[in-house]
Order: C-alpha cells, then sequence, then structure tokens
C-alpha cells in the first residue's frame, strides 16, 4: 500500500537524474510524504518524469491505493530545479545517472559546492564501487550506496552500501528513509555486486557449465529450475529476458572485481552466443525463438512407449522407494528385492551430489543397466533421470517409460556430479553462505534481499537450511572431489555450520 496519510517531513529529498530509476525513486519519496527536488541535465527528461510520476500517482489513488488528496499533496511537493544548486535545501539527494565512474565522481564533487554540510549524498549505482565515488568528494564520510531495483515501485528492496570511509549515521539515515517509503532496506558492504547481484552469480553461470558439458539442454535446465526447484523462471530464459549481452558484461565485471574468484567465473558459450548477437528476446532469438515478443514453447521430449522387464532399487530415499514401487505395481513391472539385481534389471538408484557413474561403482552394480533419478527436492512437480555415459539405450528409454507412465514431467539428463538442481542451488547457498563469513552483509538481511531483488522462492540460507547444511556440503565436496575444480570449494561458514549441525542464519558469537 501508498502511504495513508500525508505526512509532515522535515526531510528534503534531492534527486539527480531522471531516468527511469531516478523517477522510481521520486514516485516512492513522494507517496512516502517527502518533499522532493529534481534534477537533470536533460530538462525535457525532467518534464517527462513530472507528468509520468503525476500519472501513476493519480493512478494509485484510482485503484485504491492511495487517497486522491494524498496522490494531489505528493504531486504538489515535487519540485523540478534547473541545477545542482536548487538541491541547497536538501537532507538527503540520490544520484541515479549513467554508470560512469568519471562522471559520478565530477558529479558529486560538483554536488558538496552546492548543499549543506549535513546533507547526505547517496549513489543508486548498481556496479560502481561507493568508496571509489566518493573518493572524490572533501567528506566522503557522508557518502553511501543507496541501490534499488527496476521497476523501483514493485520491487520493495533497497541496498544500503557502507563505503569504508562511510559515517554509521549516514547508513542509519538511509535506512530510515527507505523503511519511511515502504521498502526493506539491505546493509551490505561496499563489495562487488554488493548483496543481490553477488547472491546471484551461481544462477546462470552454473547453468552455462551444465551447458557446455553437455549434462542438459538449455530448454531442460529451465525446466528442472522452475518445476523440481521452483523458481519463477528457468536460469537461461531469465538470461533472454534480461538480455545476455547486459548480464555477461556484469558476470565479466564481478568476475574481474573479485581477481578472478572462481566461483564466479563466465563461461566461454556465453561470450559466443553475445559474439553472435543472441542476446534474448530484445533480439528476437537467443536460447528461445520469440515471435510477436513471445517465447515460442520449446515441447518435452516425449516418453518412449517401453517398460522394463524388472526394476532393482539401490540406496534410495523412501520417497523414492515408494514412488517407483507405485508406479511398477500400476504398470505390472517386477520390483526385485534381492541384495544384487539381477543381469537384465534396470538398477535405480538416487545419489545425492555423486554421479551416476560413481554411485554405480561403489554399489557394485552394472553401469550399462544403471539410471539415477534426483531425490532432492522431491518427486510432486518433476522428475530427472541421469544415466551414465554407458548405459544402454534401452535401460534408459524404459526408465523414462516407466516414469513417463504418470502425468509428472520427466527429464533425462547425461552424467554429472549433483545433476542439474542439486549442484545450481548448493552453488546459490555456498555464494549466500560466504557473503555471510565474509561479513558483506548479515544473515538477516541476505534470505529477504535475495527473495526480494532476484525473487528466489527461498534466500540461499533457508534453502540451505531447508535441504540440510550437511546435504549442501556433500554436493559441494562431491563436485570439488570430482571436477578438482575450486570453484565448488565449500565456504567455510557453510563447513563449520555443517559440522555443528546447527542453521546458517547462525551468526557468530
Amino acid at each position: 500500500m501508498w502511504g495513508s496519510r500525508v505526512k509532515q517531513q522535515q526531510d528534503i529529498v534531492g534527486v539527480l537524474g531522471a531516468g527511469a530509476m531516478g523517477r522510481g525513486i521520486v514516485q516512492i519519496a513522494l507517496a512516502g510524504g517527502y518533499q522532493v527536488r529534481l534534477f537533470d541535465a536533460n530538462a525535457d527528461a525532467v518534464s517527462d518524469a513530472v507528468a509520468f510520476v503525476s500519472r501513476m500517482l493519480n493512478r494509485a489513488a484510482e485503484k485504491g491505493q492511495m487517497e486522491q488528496v494524498e496522490a494531489d499533496q505528493a504531486i504538489a511537493n515535487l519540485t523540478p530545479v534547473d541545477s545542482m544548486a536548487g538541491f541547497a535545501d536538501c537532507d538527503i539527494v540520490v544520484e541515479a545517472i549513467l554508470e560512469d565512474l568519471d562522471i559520478k565522481q565530477k558529479v558529486f564533487a560538483e554536488m558538496e559546492e552546492h548543499v549543506s554540510e549535513k546533507c547526505i549524498l547517496s549513489t543508486n549505482t548498481s556496479s560502481l564501487g561507493v568508496t571509489a565515488i566518493a573518493a572524490a568528494c572533501t567528506h566522503p564520510e557522508r557518502i553511501a550506496g543507496f541501490h534499488f531495483f527496476n521497476p523501483v515501485p514493485l520491487m520493495k528492496v533497497v541496498e544500503v552500501v557502507e563505503a569504508v570511509r562511510t559515517d554509521p549515521k549516514v547508513t542509519a539515515k538511509l535506512t530510515e528513509f527507505a523503511q519511511e517509503m515502504g521498502h526493506r532496506p539491505v546493509g551490505a558492504k561496499d563489495t562487488p555486486g554488493f548483496l543481490v547481484n553477488h547472491a546471484g552469480r551461481a544462477f546462470g553461470t552454473e547453468a552455462f557449465r551444465i551447458l557446455q558439458e553437455g549434462i542438459a539442454d538449455f530448454a531442460v535446465v529451465d525446466d528442472v529450475m522452475r518445476d523440481a526447484a521452483g523458481f519463477r523462471m528457468g536460469p537461461l530464459e531469465l538470461l533472454d529476458l534480461t538480455g545476455l549481452d547486459v548480464s555477461f558484461a556484469v558476470m565479466n565485471s564481478i568476475y574481474d572485481q573479485f581477481f578472478q574468484e572462481p566461483r564466479y567465473r563466465p563461461n566461454a558459450l556465453a561470450q559466443q552466443r553475445v559474439d553472435a548477437g543472441l542476446y534474448g528476446r530484445k533480439s528476437g532469438g537467443g536460447f528461445y525463438q520469440y515471435e510477436d515478443n513471445r517465447r515460442v514453447p520449446v515441447p518435452p521430449a516425449k516418453a518412449p512407449d517401453t517398460l522394463p522387464s524388472s526394476i532393482w532399487i539401490g540406496a534410495a530415499s523412501d520417497a523414492v522407494q515408494t514412488l517407483v514401487r507405485d508406479l511398477s505395481g500400476a504398470a505390472g513391472v517386477t520390483v526385485e528385492d534381492g541384495d544384487t539385481p539381477t543381469d537384465s534389471a534396470l538398477c535405480l538408484i538416487s545419489p545425492i551430489g555423486k554421479d551416476a557413474t560413481t554411485s554405480a561403482l561403489e554399489l557394485g552394480i552394472n553401469p550399462e543397466n544403471t539410471v539415477a533419478i534426483d531425490p532432492l527436492f522431491g518427486l510432486e512437480s518433476h522428475r530427472t533421470l541421469m544415466t551414465t555415459p554407458v548405459t544402454t539405450a534401452g535401460m534408459r528409454d524404459a526408465a523414462h517409460g516407466l516414469f513417463g507412465t504418470s502425468p509428472i514431467p520427466v527429464s533425462v539428463v547425461h552424467d554429472s556430479p549433483g545433476f542439474v538442481a542439486q549442484r545450481i542451488v548448493a552453488c546459490v547457498v555456498n555464494i549466500g553462505a560466504d557473503i555471510a563469513q565474509q561479513q558483506i552483509a548479515t544473515p538477516e538481511d541476505i534470505d529477504p534481499a535475495v527473495r526480494l531483488g532476484l525473487g528466489y522462492p527461498r534466500g540461499p540460507l533457508e534453502w540451505g537450511d531447508e535441504l540440510g547444511a550437511k546435504t549442501v556440503l556433500d554436493i559441494l565436496e562431491a563436485m570439488y572431489d570430482f571436477y578438482g575444480d575450486p570453484r565448488y570449494r565449500p565456504s567455510p561458514w557453510l563447513k563449520r555450520r555443517a559440522l555443528l549441525g546447527v542453521s546458517l542464519s547462525t551468526a557468530e558469537g
């Protein structure tokens, strides 16, 4: 809801920049009862922003989200100014202009000449260091990041970013300001990607790793992450929506700013697709094709019309045991109960973290007859099957056919430690845990920031707690052992809490 009454605020807010972000900030500040001064070097942009914000506030009144008297007063509280000198009486200024460090430094240095000594200066930058922006100022202690997400009125989270020399009173004031505007403030240290963009590094980059290895195609990755893991969009359709050219630039930027930290490593496949102009929806095609700006659906593979002669279940969870017995009973397939399978049996396993090959060899069963199923995210909305490199086509099709007798979608992927959803979610949890370890943000802020800023079904720490920190640790260690890639090394925050058996949200004493 918008503000329920017109508030008489002592603070006056300046907004520098009348683009999409600037006008969104103006809108929520006005709705919060603040007087706002708006400046942009482009006078036409200011006029357009005033008209847009007025229209949005009146529309909110029409929808009953605020009283018309509130909308009228809010609109009256907006004052366009023709230079930064118009910020002279402001208590807080929010900058939302071009993402260029040189320009921002010059602008902040100039603003200092016009505002009072008590005025807080903040930047909406999403990719530049707040410390670097503040370095050009006489009083860097009054400068902080104040990073909103687009569209500002709908994305109810804002990162309050503490630079190296920021006075704690400044972040405290911005936190209060955010709350007055109806947004959830989350604190973050001035590090690459701050909190939200940092926490989102694994979703796309691990999906690219899966594609590059030939584990699954793009549509299967998206289907699994939507249907099994509960994301609103799969990672590759999300990249199509945001534009791969933009997203890949962010991947590279954060990777380089962290001095090539392997957890954030981009992928050569992404570079190739950018070079080919396959940006996604805006270019008419990316991973998916688009007609009239709508994604052309990719139909799932049809289940083969074949069944196993018998099935043996090895080292499987109770849920897998029950499902297989139910499906087999309905289809007339024999379930073998011996300690070892017969030579003709389909061998079904359900490893956590390990690939099908390693699991089959550890169990001493024939890898040619082996198919694995992912049990970690439940079996009610999607079933992911995984073959070994030598699983016969007959056994693969028989497993697919058996699970295809149910209306629940089935995907078949190639061998991989962690299937698809296990490895992506484990990497998401691991990065979230390391954000806590590095004290970039508190556990109390990490989860709501990710839910609100990225739209994930759960925050990384609460997801780790739901799956079990020990389970996530097992997945990461299995991938690390298999690949030898430091990308998968577990965060100390995750490892210690898994060993202690405590929640990932447990802060240091």
